[in-house]
């Protein structure tokens, strides 16, 4: 059965390359169609939850020159982690990467890209979900509905959000091409990537490497998609922080499920790390526990933002410096 490569946007420092994806089958459903109504357009994302992944295949990173050989993992997932030497550390922002694999002696070659930022002193780390697009994540029936019966071009995102990341994007740059690191770490699955990149596209938010939840394979798991531990939040925002521990990081979140706590462990974690933290208000009422975490994170000196409109964080950022 023919493979199919999915490629996710990678990342770089001056050390090392990671590149990353999954190897599915051609047979399976999984091409998320973007512009279907209603019901078509929830058969597509059923299918993207029932998509079929080839554990242990043969998987070839072209770099420098030379193939490099790993296999995928049990769910089908690779990755490619690979130091740099000093002659291969050439150039900043966005690059290409090929990746390939072979099917009955024929070679399966797709293209992705991955960022090394450019100098700077920023780095912004994103939720997606009722974080800059609205979700409705705490009323789990609604969530679903939207999502089956909601295509990307009737999927809603938050008033003046877009200003405030394109202003954070480049903050602190003169030259406004060069864009600071951005990430957007969800508890969403790798199943829903294409269809968070072409939100992002259509909104013209920052372009950003994404790091998801495992990837889904059954049909049941879509009833529970964004739900669940939410620890592989904390260690994807860990690495991150350790990739690029010269930055100075804002975090963005909201206060639907756990991101107040979650901010306010990394923040214990990494002292002199994080500068800002923005926190959206999901409900009618600031949520007692979540006004706890920032006026803990205030107290270790974190310029923390807990706002129900974006034009509130847009003014605490220029109050703060962070934004002009």
């Amino acid at each position: 059965m023919k493979p199919i490569l999915k490629l996710y946007r990678g990342y770089a420092n001056e050390e090392e390359l990671i590149v990353f994806g999954h190897v599915v089958r051609t047979s399976a459903p999984g091409n998320y169609e973007f512009e279907k109504k209603r019901f078509k357009n929830a058969k597509s994302v059923l299918q993207v939850f029932r998509i079929k992944t080839i554990p242990n295949a043969d998987v070839y990173l072209e770099h420098n020159g030379i193939k490099i050989h790993t296999k995928a993992l049990d769910d089908g997932y690779f990755k490619f982690c690979i130091p740099l030497k000093e002659k291969e550390r050439a150039g900043h922002g966005w690059m290409d990467y090929q990746v390939s694999t072979f099917h009955e002696g024929k070679e399966i070659i797709e293209k992705g890209s991955f960022i090394r930022p450019h100098e700077g002193n920023l780095g912004f780390i994103s939720d997606i979900d009722d974080t800059f697009l609205v979700s409705h994540t705490r009323n789990v029936l609604k969530k679903i509905y939207i999502l089956l019966f909601r295509n990307v071009n009737d999927r809603k995102i938050f008033q003046d959000v877009v200003p405030h990341y394109q202003a954070l994007s480049t903050a602190g740059r003169n030259n406004k091409d060069e864009q600071n690191a951005f990430f957007y770490v969800s508890s969403s699955e790798w199943n829903l990537y294409r269809f968070i990149v072409k939100f992002t596209e259509k909104h013209d938010l920052p372009r950003a490497v994404m790091l998801l939840k495992d990837i889904k394979t059954s049909l049941m798991d879509f009833f529970v998609t964004g739900r669940g531990n939410h620890g592989h939040k904390f260690g994807k925002i860990k690495h991150i922080l350790e990739f690029y521990p010269h930055l100075q990081y804002t975090l963005l979140g909201d206060d639907s499920q756990h991101d107040p706590f979650l901010y306010e462990d990394v923040c214990k974690i990494f002292p002199l790390t994080v500068k800002a933290v923005y926190i959206r208000q999901t409900g009618s009422a600031k949520k007692e526990k979540a006004v706890r975490a920032v006026k803990n994170m205030e107290s270790m000196g974190v310029a923390v933002c807990y706002f129900k409109e974006s034009k509130e964080a847009i003014e605490h950022s220029k109050r703060i410096g962070l934004i002009s």
